[in-house]
């Protein structure tokens, strides 16, 4: 992590946010400042995420060179994209992982694996019609999130968006892991039973 660090901008690897206030600032306080264009605001991102997003780029890629040059471009597209963060959408958190990740994965798209040679057997990529299906669904589950109370939609945006496992996410919130594990039975009931209404 030390060599992530060295490769940031001196002014972004200066004193952390935390030396301005006695009081933290929430996650989206701080993507709110970073969209301003402040430096600090970000270094006190960088030292929250950059380990989680590390771990994340590794599960991802399974590379830990590659997976450290993603969290480079991770948080230079959180730089870019925090001026379009919305905190009436949702929390700091989901919005900061959601933005690592597709910077992840397009990562992977600009440098694939070299290509080996086609197998003699049919796609395994969706057809037109299982794509339309996905994506219906996938805004069907979107909409029953929105349903969740806050302490539950969380700790799902945290665990499926922020691909974070119940350990970490009951670490990131400070929770218990019991009460992480029964905030999300509870969410993902709530959601089957919207989806359910929904449906009918």
């Amino acid at each position: 992590m030390e060599a992530l660090a060295l490769r940031l901008p001196p002014s972004v690897r200066a004193a952390s946010i935390r030396d301005m206030s006695t009081t933290p600032l929430t996650d989206g306080e701080l993507i709110e400042l970073v969209g301003g264009g402040d430096r600090s605001a970000f270094d006190e991102l960088y030292r929250r995420y950059a380990r989680p997003v590390l771990g994340l780029a590794l599960r991802r890629l399974g590379d830990r060179g590659r997976a450290e040059d993603a969290v480079q471009d991770a948080f230079a597209a959180i730089w870019r994209s925090a001026s379009s963060y919305d905190r009436d959408r949702g929390a700091g958190a989901p919005w900061l992982y959601t933005v690592a990740r597709n910077a992840i994965v397009d990562g992977l798209r600009r440098a694939p694996e070299p290509a080996a040679e086609a197998p003699d057997e049919p796609s395994a990529e969706p057809e037109p019609p299982d794509r339309a299906e996905q994506a219906w669904v996938s805004w069907r589950v979107h909409r029953a999130l929105e349903t969740l109370p806050d302490h539950e939609r969380s700790v799902i945006e945290l665990a499926y968006w922020g691909g974070l496992s119940q350990s970490e996410v009951a670490d990131y919130l400070n929770l218990p892991l019991g009460t992480v594990k029964t905030r999300t039975r509870s969410a993902l009931a709530r959601l089957a039973g919207a989806l359910e209404e929904e449906l009918s």
